[in-house]
């Protein structure tokens, strides 16, 4: 059976890592990588392979940057010369990217199956371009993989079968509980994160790049003050960016010195600096999702999440994006003792375990390799 395994932005590398490597070990199954280039700067994507153990991509599309409708566009194109050529038995996406739609769209079109992981996620926000994605894709995909409760819910509200839905954990934390055994080893890329924790007992971790938080100054003016008045307490470890940077630059926004800008750093590196953080501040789904498996509070710079279960298990929290509900969040989550949060049902690091004993013993995907 020959899987095609899409990967665009930083979080698909992630996610498809853990599922190349336990795809790769099977017998009669060949993985192949299809590296879109949605993201296409060499820190945010060359830079994973190595550090998620996976090999160069197979195949690269160079898509590159554009509005969601040139890139989806570029994307689409180029993947389907590779399907044509190829003929893959199954193409598995993962997310809610341009890249998961795209590939979703073009496969279906050419009668391949498609596997969705990370199905069934609603924001139930239509402004985000994310959540356009999930629903299109999930509504043309063939086989669903859920990381939680409420995306079988939302699936099978949606009309989906449940013969065709499988809970199974998150590829994420399957990544997370690989990457944290890596820390072990003695890397000297460590060497710059060491330094940037070096002397603090008691810091905050931040990540802000979503385009409604960063690019209008009035947003992004209400979130720096209040991060400055957290940094006053707790001071604040923050790899930003490029395009964050470039907003903080161009509205000419000031950070406190208490905040320690960094360059934007590798998976691992990061996780280095937010596993032993006192807090996490966010506007990424993925550390929601993450921050919640290692039980770390976390504050999620958003009016809204599609990832629900991370606020029903306690560890996460919904600060919207005025000052005044960040900190009145802040003051909540830091008065609260310990780190006593409940680990969501199957987020154990075998999800893709359990994936690909599905795809290989329980469905009926024909192989036609």
């Amino acid at each position: 059976m020959k899987v095609f395994l899409v990967a665009g932005a930083r979080p698909n590398f992630m996610k498809i890592a853990p599922l190349y490597r336990e795809g790769s070990g099977r017998e009669g199954v060949a993985c192949r990588i299809v590296h879109t280039g949605q993201h296409y700067d060499h820190e945010m994507s060359e830079a994973f392979f190595e550090e998620l153990e996976i090999p160069e991509p197979d195949y690269r599309l160079n898509a590159g940057s554009g509005s969601h409708a040139v890139q989806t566009a570029r994307i689409m194109t180029a993947f389907e010369e590779v399907c044509l050529n190829e003929r893959p038995d199954l193409v598995i996406v993962v997310g809610d990217v341009n890249s998961t739609l795209a590939c979703s769209i073009v496969a279906k079109k050419l009668q391949i199956e498609v596997a969705h992981v990370e199905a069934g996620l609603r924001s139930f926000d239509p402004s985000m371009p994310e959540e356009i994605n999930r629903m299109v894709t999930d509504s043309i995909s063939d086989w669903f993989f859920v990381t939680e409760e409420s995306g079988k819910a939302n699936l099978i509200h949606e009309g989906k079968s449940r013969e065709r839905i499988f809970e199974v954990g998150h590829v994420m934390v399957d990544n997370l509980f690989h990457q944290i055994v890596r820390l072990q080893e003695n890397d000297p890329r460590f060497d710059r994160v060491r330094m940037a924790r070096e002397g603090l007992s008691d810091y905050a971790f931040l990540t802000l790049h979503r385009p409604s938080n960063v690019d209008s100054r009035e947003a992004l003016n209400e979130i720096a003050s209040a991060l400055n008045e957290i940094a006053a307490e707790l001071p604040i470890v923050f790899p930003v960016h490029p395009r964050t940077r470039s907003m903080l630059e161009k509205h000419d926004i000031r950070l406190s010195s208490r905040i320690s800008l960094l360059p934007p750093l590798g998976f691992r590196e990061a996780l280095y600096l937010w596993k032993d953080s006192a807090l996490v501040l966010t506007d990424s789904g993925g550390l929601q999702e993450e921050t919640t498996a290692l039980q770390i509070p976390c504050l999620t710079l958003r009016e809204n999440t599609e990832r629900p279960i991370t606020i029903d298990q306690g560890s996460n929290t919904l600060a919207g994006t005025r000052k005044d509900t960040i900190i009145q969040a802040y003051e909540k989550v830091r008065g609260r003792a310990g780190r006593d949060y409940p680990v969501p049902l199957y987020w154990d690091g075998k999800a893709s375990l359990r994936i690909w004993d599905a795809l290989t013993t329980d469905l009926p995907i024909v192989s036609h390799t």
